[in-house]
């Protein structure tokens, strides 16, 4: 199927659990265009560097600010001259995020959730060892607004904006095929992470069932995602995602019925051994389900001796 759109794709290798991100190639009248960039490491910059090779890059697409995404936008930007384009509020995110004004806040912000001191150390190490691999940062051509078309391959794509796993990511989709490029909206095998991280958009959770209840709508048949494989009936893995994410509800207001900090109901939450690196998405997620829960009215957070406490109402 992605030949027929006149689509390549290029799996980059990620130094995570979740150890790959799709990114992509297509070929139109005026030269190539890239979907997402990968980290800005070795691997890749030779990575790119070989699949580049004399092709011409006129625009390079960015879904979102997420490192695995955006890393080495500026470095490919700056390698092959290409116009780069994303969303204005993703361009913005991208470029406070690693800036130690917001590094220096995440202290309180974890204090505040109740992780413990020693732990807390290590996740900002773990934070501030992203800033070389996102940098230099790339420079916004033109930002990606709803509704505008873009040129992918063989088809125009409809940009459609759907935050949650970020406030300002980009799906594409293509009404003739019925293909949806679903970034990280949509995940075959694994849910996408929805996180609360300390700026942005209060209610991240409640944004992206929106999200999903909005591409629902197009019941795309066809859909191409940047981790995993592409797959068929985005309507039917929209409806498993909606459910995992009540039953996750229902299990974290479970788990206030007795006042509680984030980091204690995170502990509760996942019940496996986690990385650090996998400890900081596991907060932000524990805290963006609390922060639905309070918006809805159904816990309350009090804060006591510096901490925030959830609670039922």
């Amino acid at each position: 199927m992605l030949e027929k759109l006149g689509v390549e794709s290029i799996r980059l290798n990620l130094p995570f659990r979740l150890n790959h991100v799709n990114c992509f190639m297509a070929e139109s009248e005026n030269g190539w265009t890239i979907i997402d960039a990968g980290l800005n490491n070795s691997e890749t910059r030779g990575f790119w560097d070989e699949r580049i090779g004399d092709r011409r890059i006129e625009t390079i697409l960015i879904t979102h600010y997420h490192p695995d995404h955006f890393g080495y936008a500026g470095g490919l930007q700056a390698k092959t001259g290409a116009q780069l384009r994303m969303s204005e509020i993703d361009a913005e995110l991208g470029n406070v995020s690693w800036k130690p004004e917001f590094m220096d806040t995440m202290p309180n912000h974890y204090s505040a959730s109740g992780v413990p001191r020693e732990t807390a150390e290590k996740m900002m190490q773990n934070t501030a060892d992203f800033q070389p691999l996102v940098k230099p940062l790339p420079k916004v051509n033109r930002f990606l607004a709803e509704g505008e078309q873009v040129q992918i391959g063989r088809y125009k794509y409809d940009v459609i904006h759907t935050p949650g796993h970020s406030d300002g990511m980009v799906c594409f989709y293509n009404k003739e095929a019925n293909v949806l490029f679903s970034a990280d909206h949509i995940l075959p095998k694994i849910t996408p992470n929805i996180s609360y991280w300390f700026h942005g958009h209060e209610n991240p959770l409640a944004l992206y069932l929106a999200s999903l209840d909005k591409i629902k709508e197009l019941n795309a048949d066809f859909v191409i995602p940047s981790h995993g494989r592409p797959f068929y009936g985005a309507n039917a893995r929209i409806e498993e995602l909606v459910k995992h994410h009540q039953e996750r509800l229902d299990e974290t207001k479970e788990m206030t019925k007795t006042p509680s900090t984030v980091y204690q109901i995170c502990e509760r939450l996942f019940k496996r051994p986690l990385t650090v690196h996998e400890m900081r998405f596991a907060v932000g997620e524990t805290l963006a389900h609390l922060e639905f829960l309070r918006h809805s009215g159904e816990c309350i957070r009090e804060k006591e001796q510096g901490a925030w406490f959830y609670e039922q109402t």
